[in-house]
């Protein structure tokens, strides 16, 4: 009976303290391109080795190789029909809204490995430049040629996402949570990112 009610004291516990947690996060995105991404989370425990997630971040570029690839067959029409040096340069933000669930393995360490999975919403945004002679001359390019949307536009789309990592319960309240997390976006031209970074926050 002493034995039974330690341990549902102990859990008891161990759920008040551990309601749920929130963080800001940056982290390092990579796949055709590599950039920086920021954002936060937020999440609640439903049982000690579940828990519930939301987040939304921004990754700086996730341009794809086709996007690339039409930019570039653009400015290759461009040096045919004028004089100047073209140049150009192609960047492609995303900004993400997504929820899911984090599995918390039960260890007996210090360190909380976990994995999780989920699914949101992402708007990518066509963000392509070209210059001639130096000059950016992005608000002339109609008279030359049309640009379609495989260079320009907004586009939102289902995303995936999962991964794993550790939380360290660095001191009192605080916590550090290494990850990686790797997202698909079904976008009409499909992007993938790999996120590894680290987040910062409190647990409640």
């Amino acid at each position: 009976m002493l034995m039974a009610a330690a341990s549902v004291s102990a859990q008891t516990a161990t759920a008040t303290e551990d309601r749920g947690y929130v963080q800001a996060v940056a982290e390092s995105a990579f796949g055709n391109v590599t950039s920086q991404s920021y954002g936060a989370e937020a999440g609640f425990t439903v049982r000690p080795d579940l828990q519930i997630f939301g987040s939304f971040g921004h990754v700086g570029n996730v341009a794809t190789d086709e996007l690339s690839a039409a930019a570039q067959s653009i400015a290759g029409a461009l040096s045919q029909l004028q004089s100047g040096t073209v140049s150009y340069s192609v960047n492609e933000p995303a900004t993400f809204f997504a929820g899911g669930v984090r599995y918390r393995f039960q260890v007996a360490s210090v360190l909380k490995p976990y994995v999780s999975g989920g699914a949101g919403i992402a708007s990518v945004s066509k963000d392509v430049k070209f210059f001639i002679n130096g000059t950016d001359a992005s608000s002339t390019i109609p008279q030359y040629v049309t640009l379609g949307t495989d260079v320009t536009g907004d586009e939102s789309a289902l995303m995936i996402t999962f991964g794993g990592g550790v939380v360290w319960p660095a001191w009192r309240q605080m916590i550090i949570d290494i990850h990686y997390m790797y997202s698909h976006i079904s976008a009409d031209t499909p992007i993938s990112v790999n996120r590894a970074g680290v987040g910062i926050g409190v647990r409640f």
